[in-house]
């Protein structure tokens, strides 16, 4: 079978052809669908697989990235998502999609259940450079996460471009709870550290950590492990000479390569979830 997955685009979201593509490579059938379409009923997630949020700049990010876009689907889409994510179906929010996800309330989640109640528990705010940030940073996985999206995954090259990546939450306590649920599921690291050995919750400096997340978080799950968001761009890394240093013969390579030897390292987020639905399914 092929999993369908449906790609959200519109009011400035400017991602959804890359990540179209990435889950087309490893064998979903995606389709890039407004978010009206949702919205006025002529589309529903019932008949996806997977939900996509690509990144982008939703709404000209006039009232912080991805509120718009969040309060859009946490009333519009409520019963839509609400049946999706009861249903165990997986869902991704990339930079601007993370940040939506969060302000939507999926992202971290209720303790307590699994049903979402589309409260935000916390944000993404102004990096603490001030500025943009448009650069290649390190990531490495817990690998004691729920998270079906970064299975077998350990370390990662990945691109960030955002303004407001800084992840945050009310209390150190947060913190630990999702810590303890092995829901922080991607930090940034340095790329000297030993790999499987670079998390850590000492703040990183910068441009190691690119917006002075706390706990350098990079990208969370809920309890589930179905939903997951994160600041950097895999699909920007699904291809190896995508990598700056690829013409230097010094890119990482993968260990793993299905696809001629070209895969890069953002490919297999994609993939695990691919490869889920259809575990799922028979």
């Amino acid at each position: 079978m092929k999993p369908k997955v449906a790609v959200l685009f519109g009011f400035g979201i400017n991602c959804d052809y890359e990540t179209k593509a990435v889950f087309d490579l490893v064998g979903g059938e995606a389709t890039r669908i407004h978010l009206n379409r949702f919205v006025l009923d002529e589309q529903n997630l019932d008949d996806f697989d997977i939900l996509a949020v690509p990144g982008g700049f939703s709404f000209g990010d006039h009232l912080g990235s991805g509120r718009l876009l969040g309060n859009r689907m946490r009333f519009a889409l409520r019963q839509q998502l609400e049946r999706f994510v009861d249903a165990g179906k997986p869902i991704i929010g990339i930079c601007n999609g993370f940040q939506a996800l969060v302000k939507t309330g999926l992202l971290p989640g209720p303790e307590s259940t699994t049903t979402p109640d589309f409260i935000q528990r916390g944000s993404l705010t102004l990096n603490n450079s001030g500025k943009y940030e448009d650069r290649w940073v390190t990531l490495e996985f817990d690998p004691n996460s729920p998270c079906i999206w970064t299975k077998g995954i350990t370390r990662m090259a990945c691109p960030v471009r955002h303004g407001e990546g800084k992840f945050v939450l009310p209390s150190p306590e947060d913190f630990d709870r999702l810590e303890t649920n092995h829901q922080l599921v991607v930090r940034y690291v340095d790329p000297t550290s030993t790999v499987g050995q670079g998390r850590t919750d000492s703040p990183l400096p910068y441009p190691i950590s690119p917006n002075g997340s706390m706990r350098n978080v990079a990208g969370i799950c809920d309890s589930t492990g179905l939903i997951f968001g994160l600041m950097p761009h895999p699909e920007a890394v699904y291809a190896r000479w995508l990598h700056p240093d690829h013409a230097r013969g010094t890119a990482p390579k993968v260990a793993s390569e299905t696809i001629e030897g070209w895969e890069g390292e953002g490919l297999q987020i994609f993939r695990n979830a691919i490869e889920y639905v259809r575990t799922r399914h028979g």
